[in-house]
């Protein structure tokens, strides 16, 4: 090999080397790049379905103390989340409000972190629960009116749903749905909304 090639040789490989360090430095966040993520309710169910029945503080029970009980609805909701941003974003919280035709029953509220990979697509799960008796207690304290003028009663509303949303018969509204995103300090609120089915 000719000596008058070497520094040629240097400098070419120096360039690659160059080249390949710049290729691997992500973006940091700031306020100019970032770039809010979607988020998007993939599927709803119901895991576990013990049918609807509800019992009051007086009768006596076979086992346990008396009480006001009614049956549970567990809710389990799948959410798709897209990073357009080049470097990993922080989901950090997220709050939604579940309604069933128009009555708002429950508002789910959780800070557990979840962090999506840069330009990728990620999930995660929201699960919750609503028994008929905390659904009673929310429609007899905010939704008389809406039930008056639908002709229902509360115990018309709660057989509705209980034996019909777990069949996917009546549409599940999530509403009034927030998602806090952050990434190097930086941090936007995302809000969502959506039904299914």
């Amino acid at each position: 090999m000719s000596y008058t090639y070497l520094p040629r040789s240097l400098l070419i490989i120096g360039l690659m080397l160059l080249l390949a360090s710049c290729a691997g430095v992500q973006a940091k966040p700031s306020e100019s790049n970032f770039e809010k993520p979607s988020l998007s309710l993939e599927l709803f169910e119901v895991p576990q379905y013990d049918g609807y029945w509800y019992y009051s503080g007086k009768m006596e029970p076979t086992k346990g103390e008396a009480g006001d009980h009614g049956a549970p609805l567990p809710m389990s909701f799948l959410f798709n989340v897209e990073n357009p941003n080049p470097y990993p974003v922080r989901l950090q919280d997220y709050r939604f409000t579940i309604s069933f035709e128009g009555f708002d029953l429950i508002t789910v509220n959780n800070n557990d972190e979840y962090w999506i990979p840069a330009e990728k697509s990620d999930q995660f799960r929201a699960t919750t629960m609503i028994t008929v008796r905390s659904a009673l207690l929310s429609l007899m304290v905010t939704g008389g009116f809406e039930l008056k003028e639908k002709g229902w009663s509360p115990w018309d509303a709660l057989e509705r749903w209980w034996t019909k949303i777990p069949g996917y018969e009546i549409p599940v509204t999530l509403k009034d749905g927030s998602a806090t995103f952050s990434a190097g300090g930086v941090s936007q609120v995302v809000p969502f909304n959506s039904t299914f089915p």
